[in-house]
């Protein structure tokens, strides 16, 4: 199921739910756009020029006009993703650094997934600020980010891929909570220096990144009410420290929990600084 949620000559944003089981046989697409996929919920299987990746929550499926791709669900986990589609001019404002846009699919960024999740607060009307500057935000986030970034590409069986998508789903639902290795191991059913080892070859990040941008995730989407004090969001999403949560929050999206509330609440200036920052010349 697909929804268009804003259109503008840069930027294009999709809400789109997948309906597809493992019992439908996977079939072809073709990319029309250089676009970001996020995905908020669920998982799936990518084939990307003979290469295949699993994304879970937090994970980015980037597309490039041209490339050819299949998805697969070998997991019955149903996957949600809030899509950007960029037009050309906006491409070249943003830049292709390292040839970003044929990544494929990328692990859990943390700089990428908080500001995807202050335009899932937008799309659900918790905050101010404009989706259009959010998507060209997160663009030029990404290619900062991804361009020094290792593509993961899974070569695992299939055994072994449900069981590291099984284990990212228990760890985001969990995320709150202490979780060591061992427990998450233990709940995969391995022992932890093998689902160690197999986690991150499936998903290109260890279980603790993983945890952490759960975590981090979890605080972006909390930041958009401004009732909640940031204290509070520290350590209901399982930060047990206030000046780890502030530095770890700061070092993901290039400004701090107060900075980014102020961004998701419309402050344009905060807009502008992050954008220049980064890629849009």
């Amino acid at each position: 199921m697909l929804r268009e949620l804003v259109r503008t000559p840069l930027v294009t944003a999709y809400d789109y739910r997948c309906t597809h089981t493992a019992a439908d046989a996977p079939f072809v697409e073709c990319h029309r756009d250089h676009s970001i996929s996020f995905v908020r919920k669920g998982g799936f299987g990518c084939v990307v020029r003979g290469r295949a990746y699993e994304l879970v929550a937090g994970s980015i499926m980037v597309g490039h006009p041209g490339d050819e791709y299949v998805c697969t669900h070998d997991h019955p986990h149903p996957d949600e993703c809030l899509s950007f589609h960029f037009s050309p001019a906006a491409i070249d404002a943003i830049g292709d650094r390292r040839r970003v846009w044929r990544a494929g699919g990328l692990p859990p960024l943390a700089p990428v997934m908080v500001i995807a999740e202050a335009a899932q607060a937008a799309v659900d009307g918790r905050v101010d600020a404009g989706l259009e500057e959010l998507s060209l935000w997160l663009a030029a986030r990404f290619v900062d980010v991804a361009s020094g970034e290792v593509t993961p590409v899974s070569s695992a069986s299939l055994r072994e891929r449900r069981r590291a998508v099984d284990a990212a789903m228990w760890i985001d639902a969990h995320a709150s909570e202490p979780i060591d290795l061992a427990r998450v191991a233990a709940h995969a059913g391995a022992s932890p220096f093998h689902f160690l080892r197999s986690f991150n070859q499936v998903l290109g990040v260890t279980p603790h990144q993983y945890l952490v941008r759960s975590r981090l995730r979890r605080a972006a989407r909390l930041l958009a009410d401004p009732e909640r004090a940031i204290t509070d969001i520290a350590m209901d999403v399982g930060f047990n420290d206030l000046s780890n949560f502030v530095r770890t929050f700061h070092r993901a999206a290039g400004v701090s929990p107060r900075g980014f509330r102020k961004a998701a609440q419309g402050d344009r200036k905060i807009f502008q600084d992050r954008i220049a920052a980064y890629s849009i010349r």
